[in-house]
């Protein structure tokens, strides 16, 4: 099945655009290019050929860095943060998804869990905000973004677009908002400093605040 990522990827450009600009020029391949054929793979299989690969590597990045070996306070591992629960709920369905801290099954599951959410998000958003939906879901819950939803109908707002949750989200109890939406943008400047090739450009910081050399 083939998606199309134009109209979502429109917004996060937009957000891209608020961001200072830099003279930028291709950055030679590092060491957070080595998972991408994994990316690519991912995207392929589960969003088909024309969705936007980067847009992962760009999720990867602000996850941990591209880092394999990542471990977060609260349990998450792997380059894409997978909770040991999530992932074994992903790869009861993808028996070729091996373990957690492996790098390649790790960034397989977390594109397959970023579908699942697209998924659901197919009524409960407009198109043009699915993406945006579908990332803070991964961050914060699919059950959070919901109880937002609920938060901008009862202010007569359209609960199916992203301004509207962004806009109620300070009065919607228990939602660390700031991180979420802090996330969402992330990925956005991150995927705004990848080439066409998926390689960092210089003149960016990665995202643990570095400048590319």
């Amino acid at each position: 099945m083939t998606c199309r990522v134009v109209q979502p990827l429109a917004l996060l450009v937009l957000l891209v655009l608020l961001a200072p600009c830099a003279e930028l020029s291709a950055q030679p391949r590092s060491d957070a290019d080595r998972y991408d054929d994994v990316f690519r793979k991912a995207t392929k299989r589960h969003f088909g050929p024309a969705f936007d690969w980067r847009l992962f590597k760009a999720q990867g990045m602000a996850e941990s860095n591209i880092d394999a070996a990542a471990r977060s306070h609260v349990g998450a591992r792997g380059v894409m943060q997978l909770m040991p629960g999530t992932f074994r709920e992903v790869a009861s369905k993808n028996p070729e998804l091996t373990r957690i801290d492996d790098a390649a099954s790790n960034i397989m599951a977390g594109v397959a869990y970023d579908r699942r959410l697209w998924e659901a998000w197919a009524r409960d958003s407009v198109e043009t905000d699915r993406l945006p939906f579908t990332l803070a879901s991964y961050n914060a819950g699919r059950g959070t973004l919901l109880a937002a939803q609920r938060t901008a109908r009862t202010s007569s707002l359209d609960p199916r677009t992203w301004a509207n949750i962004e806009r109620v989200a300070p009065t919607v109890p228990r939602w660390r908002h700031a991180e979420t939406l802090g996330y969402v943008r992330r990925i956005a400047q991150l995927h705004g400093q990848l080439d066409d090739r998926g390689r960092v450009m210089n003149g960016t910081t990665s995202a643990r605040g570095r400048r590319a050399r």
